[in-house]
C-alpha cells in the first residue's frame, strides 16, 4: 500500500525520484496520468490495466465517457525507472499539474499522486477543514472498520 508524503525535487530534465518504499511495490515502471484535482496519478501496471478495462467498458456514445477516456488515456505515459530510481515526467504532464522545481509525492492506498507544492497546500487546507470533512465523508460507508 502506498502511504505517506515525500517532498522531492524535479531536475532540469523533468526527472523526479520516487520514494524507495514506492518503487519496491512497482515492477520497474509506473503509469502516470492526469489526476482530477490539479495533480498527477501514478498507478502500478496491474491497477492501471484494471482501470483502463473499466473505462473501456463504458459506452463511448456517452459524452462523459469520452471525456474520461481523454483525461485518462491522452494524458497517460508508462514510465520506466532509471538506475537512480527516477522517472522522467513528460513536459505535458508537468504542465498539467503545475510542476516545476519541486513536487510532493503522496501515497493514496493502491496508487500514489504527484502534486506541485502550491496545489498540495491548497489541498491540505481543504482536507484540514473539519466541518467540511464531516459533511463530505458522512455519506461514505465506512462501517466496515470493525
Amino acid at each position: 500500500m502506498f502511504l505517506g508524503r515525500y517532498e522531492h525535487t524535479i531536475d532540469e530534465k523533468g526527472r523526479i525520484t520516487i520514494p524507495s518504499k514506492f518503487r519496491e511495490m512497482l515492477d520497474g515502471s509506473v503509469y502516470v496520468t492526469q489526476g482530477f484535482d490539479g495533480n498527477l496519478q501514478a498507478f502500478p501496471s496491474e491497477l492501471f490495466e484494471l482501470l483502463a478495462n473499466q473505462v473501456r467498458s463504458i459506452s463511448y456514445l456517452d459524452a462523459n465517457s469520452r471525456r474520461l477516456r481523454r483525461i485518462l488515456f491522452a494524458n497517460a505515459e508508462q514510465i520506466k525507472f532509471d538506475s537512480a530510481g527516477r522517472i522522467l515526467l513528460p513536459a505535458f504532464l508537468r504542465d498539467t499539474a503545475n510542476l516545476t522545481d519541486n513536487a510532493i509525492v503522496v501515497g493514496s492506498g493502491e496508487y500514489f499522486e504527484i502534486w506541485s507544492p502550491e496545489n498540495w497546500r491548497a489541498q491540505q487546507t481543504s482536507l484540514n477543514d473539519i466541518e467540511a470533512n464531516e459533511t463530505r465523508f458522512s455519506a461514505l460507508d465506512l462501517n466496515t472498520l470493525q
